[in-house]
């Protein structure tokens, strides 16, 4: 290795390197070329150098030992996209921080359990909607899944092996990001076993099946699967993909749900007086596992998911906050929309009063305001040449006309 010299010259002809001046004091770097630095400018880079170096090394061990985010951050972010549900952002919001945390111990070789979670809902409660602000807050791969699709391997249908294959088609084929993905499987609720009180001869493919398959995915193994979605085949190219680092998140309606709960509680009493009781809205604060495996989920199954929470129906104020509120509320979708063709719409109180009712009334949660709110904005859509306004005034009038 070649040693290089340092020289001081005290010759005023010399010029600096870095400012240009010609200075008195020069020292000379690097013996082989021609290359001079006066003591201002040396002085400069030595304590740049030593502010960037210090910068890093903090940047490095921050990285490396805590995480930048809070449960309070990951919330305050879901509180930007998610209108209501108070309860089951918290339990969310510390379980995915103790997820992470669980994959920086795992560098250090601790093991921690893993924390998959199930949420249950009726529809337009946000179940899907969590799935996809968490991947967007946490930057990583989300596959979202319908279990209504998936069959017991050797039958027709998607095996279960299939979402991981699409976990990896949204990671870009990159096996360590889809390692740390996150996998929603919708509509988990209609693999529960079929007919319990009166069990058939024939397998249940697309129920208990399934339920057995996914066991080992949940639980954390090494799983082959093939590059390309589909049915599989010799000539396609095997992956092995370690399930441990993945997060899968889970919702159904679980209809019918609600009364298994009444019916362990003995609400429903026997006599003629005993009036049938109304819809408690916090029945779900007495739901226990149990009521899951009544439901036709197999034990092992309910396992593999340790936190559990429930969505509750959205309010009237909910409703309005939803049409307003959130990031990517649904009237400023719209409004984005009508300002590309350089037109405008004004909603009034009436009007806003009557589309909730309207979508009240369907029982589909958010999904009935986009429902509602669709009719009326295809409308004004298909007919925009025809107004010699730029502002459109939607009354409670033209609403009720048009649904």
């Amino acid at each position: 290795m070649k040693h290089y010299k340092f020289k001081i010259k005290l010759n005023t002809s010399l010029r600096c390197s870095v400012c240009h001046i010609y200075k008195k004091k020069i020292i000379k770097i690097l013996q082989d070329y021609r290359q001079y630095v006066c003591i201002n400018c040396l002085i400069k880079i030595f304590f740049l150098y030593k502010i960037y170096f210090h910068f890093n090394s903090f940047k490095k061990e921050r990285k490396d030992t805590k995480l930048f985010f809070t449960p309070k951050n990951i919330k305050y972010y879901l509180d930007k996209y998610i209108v209501g549900q108070e309860e089951a952002k918290k339990i969310i919001s510390v379980s995915i921080y103790n997820h992470y945390k669980r994959l920086l111990l795992h560098e250090k070789k601790i093991e921690i359990n893993k924390s998959n979670i199930l949420i249950i809902g009726n529809t337009g409660t946000g179940k899907t909607l969590f799935a996809k602000s968490l991947s967007r807050f946490l930057n990583l791969p989300l596959a979202i899944v319908d279990a209504t699709s998936l069959t017991e391997a050797g039958y027709v249908g998607d095996d279960v092996e299939s979402i991981l294959a699409i976990l990896l088609q949204k990671a870009n084929y990159d096996l360590n990001l889809a390692e740390k993905g996150i996998i929603f499987i919708d509509e988990i609720d209609k693999i529960s076993k079929k007919n319990i009180s009166n069990p058939s001869i024939t397998r249940d493919v697309s129920g208990e099946g399934v339920q057995q398959a996914l066991l080992k995915i949940l639980e954390g193994s090494h799983v082959n699967i093939s590059t390309q979605i589909g049915r599989k085949h010799p000539e396609k190219q095997i992956v092995s993909i370690n399930t441990k680092n993945i997060l899968f998140l889970s919702g159904g309606t679980f209809a019918g749900l609600e009364q298994i709960i009444y019916n362990r509680l003995n609400v429903y009493k026997i006599g003629f007086k005993n009036k049938r009781p109304t819809k408690n809205k916090y029945i779900f604060n007495n739901f226990k596992s149990e009521d899951l495996i009544t439901f036709g989920l197999i034990p092992e199954l309910i396992g593999r998911f340790p936190i559990i929470c429930h969505l509750h129906n959205l309010t009237k104020k909910e409703y309005k906050q939803i049409l307003f509120s959130p990031k990517n509320s649904i009237l400023k979708q719209y409004k984005n929309m009508f300002q590309f063709d350089k037109m405008d719409f004004l909603l009034t109180t009436n009007a806003i009063n009557s589309i909730i009712k309207k979508a009240m009334k369907l029982n589909l949660g958010a999904r009935g305001l986009y429902y509602i709110c669709e009719k009326i904005f295809n409308i004004y859509t298909f007919y925009l040449e025809g107004f010699k306004h730029k502002t459109i005034q939607i009354t409670k009038k033209v609403i009720n006309q048009m649904i």
